[in-house]
């Protein structure tokens, strides 16, 4: 790898850091995130040219720091100008260390900007994008390229989720106790979120994007450094890997793509599997069941099948049907209706599918016609399973999808 993408990696890794440092300093998130993103665009410029310095961390905290102070000035000077009754106290806004508290920045900052930027106060779209603009680093402009949305709109929403931070009475501190487990449920679920459009684009015409699933496999990874003990974060990290290892294999060399059953196992990464399962394997003998360390679970039992046909769809079943009653929800039978097909018959997959035919979450999703398509084609009603992929088809916004879903049907004709 270049010197140029090492810088970039460090940069994206020290990025929450040092926001973190600026934050508990001097408050003012929305200010300081803005600081931040131009010491690390100064850092990108001139490390390549006249060296990374001794402590880049330290180095870019400077620099942010001496940007956000004019940032502070310029703001300040706007409130007087429009006669505002205070002059700004930059310790007053979030929590500032008490005499004797202050301590160096380190990667605990990492989780508290997680959780700040997974504040109730907004919508997971808003969660979304800035977390992948605080903790991942990434620029406005490549998130909206990974959302395919134009770069302006995106700022906009960025720009919309710090100010209801501020007005929520957001702190950059961790969350107390009681509401600690239920800000970190949300982390999980905006990290999770980040894999899925990266590993399954929601639109658009490339199947996946590789560079959102990595930079939510990164930052499950900083959260599994900073909470090595809790079981569901480890299930998250484990379900990530399990299914990212098959990232290779499920895309045909035109971009189609080539459903698990189908895949090259031998493309799979054995290594990223190894792993997957360890984390799981120990989490479950060691913390409270939850439903990532579930369908964590499922993804081994999948990974671990020399062959399609090898594949445990017993196991499978009983572990959908376990996650079902600990986390139930339509998609969840919809995979459920899959095992149990393969175990007791496509009818048998039907008659269960049809539990959550008229569910309003499912109502404008392709995923229900798809799946009753795949069962109505193995129970040999081509005519209705053509119709069903058909329909499936014209609701998809993912053109690898869409396409493929057009070829199944086209094939029953």
């Amino acid at each position: 790898m270049g010197a140029p993408e090492r810088t970039e990696d460090l940069l994206r890794a020290l990025a929450p850091q040092v926001l973190g440092a600026l934050v508990r300093r001097y408050g003012h998130f929305d200010l300081a995130e803005d600081a931040v993103q131009e010491a690390l665009l100064a850092a990108a410029v001139q490390w390549p040219e006249a060296g990374r310095p001794d402590n880049p961390r330290g180095w870019l905290i400077k620099v942010g720091a001496r940007r956000l102070t004019d940032l502070l000035r310029a703001e300040e000077a706007r409130r007087r100008r429009e006669e505002t009754a205070y002059a700004l106290t930059p310790r007053d806004e979030f929590h500032a260390p008490a005499p004797g508290e202050s301590r160096a920045p380190s990667e605990d900052d990492t989780l508290t900007l997680l959780f700040l930027c997974c504040h109730p106060a907004l919508s997971p779209a808003a969660q979304t994008a800035l977390t992948l603009r605080a903790v991942g680093g990434l620029t406005t402009a490549e998130i909206a390229r990974a959302y395919l949305v134009p770069e302006p709109t995106m700022a906009q929403r960025i720009s919309r989720a710090k100010q209801r931070i501020r007005a929520a009475g957001g702190h950059f501190r961790a969350p107390a106790p009681e509401e600690r487990a239920a800000r970190l449920g949300a982390v999980l679920q905006i990290l999770y979120l980040i894999f899925n459009e990266g590993y399954t684009a929601t639109s658009g015409s490339r199947l996946q994007r590789v560079e959102l699933a990595r930079e939510a496999i990164r930052l499950t990874r900083s959260l599994r450094a900073l909470l090595p003990e809790d079981g569901e974060v480890a299930g998250l990290l484990a379900l990530m890997l399990l299914t990212d290892a098959r990232r290779a294999a499920r895309t045909a060399p035109d971009g189609s793509l080539v459903p698990l059953a189908e895949q090259d196992r031998g493309a799979w990464d054995r290594e990223a599997i190894a792993e997957g399962v360890a984390l799981v394997s120990d989490a479950l003998r060691r913390t409270a069941l939850g439903p990532y360390q579930l369908q964590a679970a499922i993804a081994a039992v999948h990974d671990e099948a020399e062959r399609a046909e090898d594949t445990d769809w017993r196991e499978i079943l009983g572990l959908y049907r376990l996650l079902a009653r600990i986390a139930p929800s339509p998609v969840v039978t919809l995979n459920e209706a899959v095992a149990l097909a393969m175990v007791s018959g496509p009818r048998a997959g039907l008659d269960l599918l049809a539990t959550v035919a008229g569910d309003p979450h499912l109502a404008d999703h392709h995923r229900l016609d798809a799946v009753r398509a795949h069962l109505l084609e193995q129970a040999g009603d081509r005519a209705e399973a053509r119709a069903a992929y058909a329909r499936a088809a014209e609701r998809a916004l993912s053109v690898p999808e869409k396409r493929y879903l057009q070829t199944r049907a086209a094939r029953l004709r």
